[in-house]
């Protein structure tokens, strides 16, 4: 069994008694994995269309395997997009709602269920669908509100190589992602320094040893909901001990002293992949 730095839902102890702690907190031994091609629990439109669009905004700039017409372009899109993830992650263990105790199940489902809803418009149905008890305050993406996005249901690019506009008739693109897929397909490296890492990004580490050696973690930085101000990490651990998991909430300080050097984020480990950012924000 594999052992990770992850506190109890008694998040207050980790100020007091962090030495505590850290011989508590765990890591699945394998990240879990969902049924692919499995349908979002978050209500959708009936139908969602792909978008007819100028040519040069399908271009693919970077060669990523992304259009330009699914880029978050301004910053105003960009920050309010890490907001609403961020906050959307830490509601599925503070506030968890009945539809995402259905549909987060493995690291991976964490960061599709918090990906998916921060692109849609926080209209008042969609907060009583996700049992919000108030408005965060942060603004909508402005470009497009998913499903009603260029890429129509897809929101994850699914297979290698630069966009091309064939992809839109192809399943290239699609609503299911594990974690290997968001890695590379749907992020870029950003560096091995946890320090360059923004609200929103992804740490990926890779444990050979396992089925399922991926494991993906949302980096959320200052915490919507908890108030010291120190940058923190969330993630599921996938199935655990037999049972389903839980997601988990950590200081970044606290999983960089994990007493099994193989789940720290730091340089020096070589399980640890480094910090990646969607390639919507590139």
């Amino acid at each position: 069994m594999s052992r990770i730095l992850l506190p109890s839902r008694k998040w207050w102890v980790l100020a007091a008694v962090p030495a505590v702690l850290t011989a508590s907190l765990i890591l699945p031994d394998r990240p879990g994995k969902s049924v692919a091609g499995e349908r979002a629990s978050s209500p959708l439109p009936d139908k969602a269309s792909i978008q007819v669009l100028p040519g040069g905004l399908w271009r693919d700039q970077f060669g990523d395997g992304w259009p330009g017409a699914a880029r978050l372009d301004s910053p105003a899109d960009r920050e309010n997009f890490r907001r609403w993830m961020t906050f959307l992650a830490e509601s599925a263990y503070y506030q968890p709602s009945t539809l995402a105790r259905a549909e987060v199940n493995d690291c991976a489902a964490l960061i599709r269920f918090a990906y998916r809803n921060a692109l849609m418009e926080h209209t008042p149905a969609w907060r009583q669908s996700l049992e919000l008890r108030s408005a965060p305050g942060f603004g909508d993406v402005g470009k497009f509100s998913y499903p009603e996005w260029p890429l129509g249901r897809g929101l994850f690019r699914t297979e290698p190589g630069p966009f091309v506009t064939q992809d839109l008739a192809q399943p290239v693109f699609q609503e299911f992602a594990d974690a290997q897929t968001l890695l590379r397909y749907n992020t870029f490296a950003v560096s091995r320094d946890l320090r360059a890492a923004r609200a929103g990004d992804i740490i990926f580490f890779r444990q050979p040893e396992q089925a399922e050696p991926f494991h993906a973690m949302l980096f959320v930085g200052n915490s919507h909901f908890q108030p010291q101000g120190a940058d923190w990490i969330i993630y599921h651990t996938g199935s655990l001990d037999g049972g389903s998991g839980e997601v988990r909430h950590v200081q970044a300080s606290v999983l960089a002293r994990h007493p099994e050097a193989r789940w720290r984020p730091l340089e020096g480990n070589p399980r640890f992949l480094g910090v990646y950012r969607f390639d919507i924000l590139r």
